[in-house]
């Protein structure tokens, strides 16, 4: 169960650019995101300036007249508030992706015996992977991997088993008959090759080195990207996303 619903404040001084990987403004993408959250009733917190928070779930959406119409309790306390600020902001999750978008002009709409809350299509969201949230393990057999330079003799070129990935970083498998490396070390200019189809490119701060790898004559090496640019980023993400899925199709098989 997830506890930070509040919305991510994007920058202080009201800027998204820093936040721009995040940012999704395709039209198919977004639809597909707000699907997910309809078809799966999963709870959207709405906060409005003031700090009015309203609990509901997304009921259904008009792609043809971009509309959203979120489920309502017309007694809520602070619905009022909300619907007086005029604005709001949505903060929902998919599994451990954190969803974020703005609410404008939002209206009370009664009818048939229903009550909906009803806005605008978002023109952009956010979506956030919950850091350390969810983090593949690979299997050995043609497992992703890492190459870069050793830091302490550039003349070597390494190419390290990657045993896991997350949004917030990887390990490696580093053989002992390999320089050892220490902690704290960055690693600059990594390239990793998830599969034949996802490749980039990223730097690393070497976190720990743990003890020897059960079955093989190495040690585990935790690494934390460093802030990795909007390719990089979403790509890494995407193919996270899609680890996920294929984990869920196992376990529902």
């Amino acid at each position: 169960m997830f506890e930070d619903t509040s919305p991510a404040a994007l920058d202080a001084h009201g800027n998204a650019d820093a936040y721009g990987e995040f940012r999704v403004t395709q039209r198919q993408e977004r639809l597909a995101l707000l699907r997910q959250l309809r078809d799966g009733s999963a709870p959207v917190i709405l906060s409005a300036p003031g700090g009015a928070n309203v609990a509901t779930t997304l009921w259904s959406l008009d792609a043809a007249a971009d509309r959203l119409h979120f489920s309502a309790e017309p007694n809520h306390p602070h619905l009022d508030r909300l619907l007086d600020a005029g604005e709001a902001t949505a903060v929902s999750y998919l599994d451990s992706v954190k969803l974020q978008f703005d609410l404008t002009a939002p209206v009370l709409v009664r009818g048939h015996g229903t009550v909906s809350l009803q806005c605008s299509f978002p023109r952009e969201l956010y979506r956030f992977q919950r850091r350390g949230a969810y983090r593949v393990r690979t299997a050995q057999r043609h497992s992703p991997h890492a190459a870069f330079r050793h830091p302490s003799m550039p003349d070597m070129k390494l190419e390290l088993r990657v045993i896991d990935v997350s949004i917030g970083g990887c390990s490696l498998w580093l053989p002992q008959d390999v320089p050892a490396l220490q902690a704290g070390t960055r690693l600059a200019e990594v390239v990793l090759w998830l599969d034949n189809q996802t490749q980039f490119s990223a730097s690393m701060s070497l976190q720990h080195v743990g003890d020897y790898y059960p079955g093989d004559e190495g040690v585990r090496l935790g690494c934390a990207w460093q802030p990795l640019d909007g390719g990089a980023a979403r790509t890494l993400q995407r193919w996270i996303d899609q680890s996920q899925k294929r984990h869920r199709l196992v376990l529902t098989d």
